[in-house]
């Protein structure tokens, strides 16, 4: 936890004030995401099942629509961010490596730029939080 406590440290003094314009628009993307997937699920089971996962194809399109709906709001706005950016991380990875990688980089549709730029700012905003104009902030400057 002292690393912990470090990192929060280090990211309040370090963050501009624009980063917050940056995890919105993350935030926005990834519940759009979820969004589309719940309008259109049977497309996403199809891309699973294409995948190799088709064993989990029943229950992994409901969850990870439902992560990223609600993790893509608390990245908006900016309520446990950390744990809201750790819980889309892995499916991220699974988009990049699993998904995108395999229909080929350079494919028509392929969304393998958008998931890889998705991915690193998680990354970022993992190690960064939510930054000065947050709930998490707001909380941690007004325990009462």
């Amino acid at each position: 936890m002292a690393m912990l406590g470090q990192l929060e440290q280090w990211s309040t003094r370090h963050h501009p004030r624009w980063l917050v314009i940056l995890r919105v628009a993350l935030g926005l993307c990834l519940f759009f995401k979820g969004f589309t997937f719940i309008r259109n699920t049977v497309a996403l089971q199809t891309v699973l099942a294409e995948s190799g996962m088709s064993n989990y194809v029943e229950w992994l399109p409901l969850v990870i629509t439902w992560i990223h709906l609600l993790g893509g709001f608390l990245i908006i706005i900016g309520l446990l961010t950390r744990w809201a950016v750790l819980l889309q991380i892995p499916i991220l990875l699974g988009a990049v490596f699993f998904i995108n990688a395999r229909g080929g980089v350079f494919a028509a549709e392929s969304e393998f730029g958008f998931a890889l730029v998705v991915l690193l700012l998680l990354i970022f905003f993992f190690f960064e939080g939510g930054g000065p104009i947050s709930i998490d902030n707001f909380i941690k400057k007004n325990p009462k």
